[in-house]
């Protein structure tokens, strides 16, 4: 279930809206889609106390030697504490052509709304 990129979604929306996707939409996308291409940007330590099960981890200071070993012709969904660095990394992966999005609101948010975190007494670490 990919994100639906018409005009009458997004309208006059700049890049970084259409960049971003919804926790809820990820979550129904990996449902769909398992082998989705979600990964994890934040550091060693924001991972280790809690992320979403069954994601790769690339710290975003190594993304750049790492884009190599994502799926070019697949879609990727990054994810940080906030959404901050997600961005960024959807935006370089973007000018690199892949179709890259960054969810909204971050680990903070998908936690917030309910969703589950690895391990199961896994929380959002402070960056």
């Amino acid at each position: 279930m990919r994100p639906n990129h018409g005009a009458s979604l997004f309208g006059a929306m700049t890049e970084t809206t259409e960049i971003a996707i919804e926790p809820r939409r990820v979550a129904e996308w990996l449902a769909d889609d398992p082998s989705l291409q979600l990964v994890d940007v934040r550091e060693p330590y924001e991972r280790e106390a809690g992320h979403i099960a069954d994601t790769r981890h690339i710290e975003l200071n190594k993304l750049s030697a790492e884009a190599a070993t994502l799926q070019r012709d697949r879609p990727v969904v990054f994810y940080c504490r906030v959404g901050a660095r997600s961005t960024m990394a959807a935006q370089a992966l973007r000018a690199a052509g892949f179709e890259a999005y960054s969810m909204q609101g971050g680990l903070m948010r998908w936690a917030g709304e309910g969703r589950p975190l690895s391990p199961q007494d896994g929380y959002v670490a402070d960056h």
